[in-house]
């Protein structure tokens, strides 16, 4: 089905500002049963986003972060869904150092072929339309990539999921490009570093699920960039049985 990504991005916006209206004010943090944090923020989100799918697309059915997870046994007959994330990056939200992201992605047979990433506190949209990507800041829209002309070779990081393993990948990188920066990013804003040409690499090697990364594969796609197992180096599927990521690299697609 063709997804009108420009009626995607209008939802993400308002999913942002129902985010922001909680910013300010007692976040309300609980614990799931993974013992990661969850806010009323990511709750009201969730329901307003998928509300708003279904009533777009009544027969795509939506997996989310924050709703009911579905069985493998029905979620198997899916051909196409929307994957979303409310509120990628509620350790940033609760941080309050406003690098958390709205993620909605739209999958058919395992692949991501629409995103959509909204920054609410930068007011910042990165989305597909037809064969580009696109950013657009207050209003601004640019094609991605954006012309860059930094000399540094740039890998992004995760702000709070560090590691040895992630730092001893690094340290190998820097080993080809000694004069490497290190750029720690929370939630999807890594994966759109990537998409604007303003990062080169992004190895991780912490658990992510599938609504982390999605909406961002699909954007790098767009530009040339892809998202891979590091074991198997195959591209990222989705909608499996385990909705966990394997460790992965992001980065440009080898040629």
């Amino acid at each position: 089905m063709k997804i009108d990504t420009y009626k995607i991005c209008e939802i993400a916006k308002a999913a942002g500002q129902i985010i922001l209206n909680f910013y300010d004010g007692d976040l309300d943090v609980r614990s799931k049963d993974d013992n990661s944090p969850v806010t009323q923020a990511d709750i009201e989100a969730d329901k307003f986003i998928v509300g708003e799918l279904q009533k777009l697309y009544p027969e795509i059915p939506v997996l989310s972060e924050e709703s009911a997870k579905v069985e493998y046994q029905i979620r198997k007959n899916w051909k196409e869904l929307f994957i979303v994330d409310p509120l990628d990056g509620t350790k940033e939200f609760i941080n309050k150092n406003g690098q958390f992201s709205v993620n909605i992605a739209y999958v058919q047979d395992g692949v991501p072929k629409e995103g959509v990433i909204y920054a609410p506190t930068l007011d910042t949209l990165y989305f597909t339309y037809e064969n580009s990507a696109y950013r657009e800041v207050k209003g601004k829209r640019a094609v991605l990539p954006v012309e860059n002309t930094r000399k540094e070779y740039i890998v992004v990081a995760s702000r709070s999921h560090q590691n040895k393993q992630t730092l001893d990948f690094i340290e190998q990188i820097r080993q080809k490009h000694p004069g490497l920066k290190i750029d720690n990013r929370g939630s999807s804003l890594k994966f759109c570093m990537l998409a604007e040409g303003s990062a080169d690499e992004y190895p991780r090697f912490a658990p992510t699920s599938e609504w982390d990364t999605a909406a961002a594969h699909a954007i790098l796609k767009r530009v040339g960039c892809t998202i891979i197992d590091i074991k198997t180096k195959k591209e990222l599927i989705y909608n499996k049985e385990n909705l966990l990521n394997p460790f992965f690299w992001a980065g440009k697609e080898p040629k």
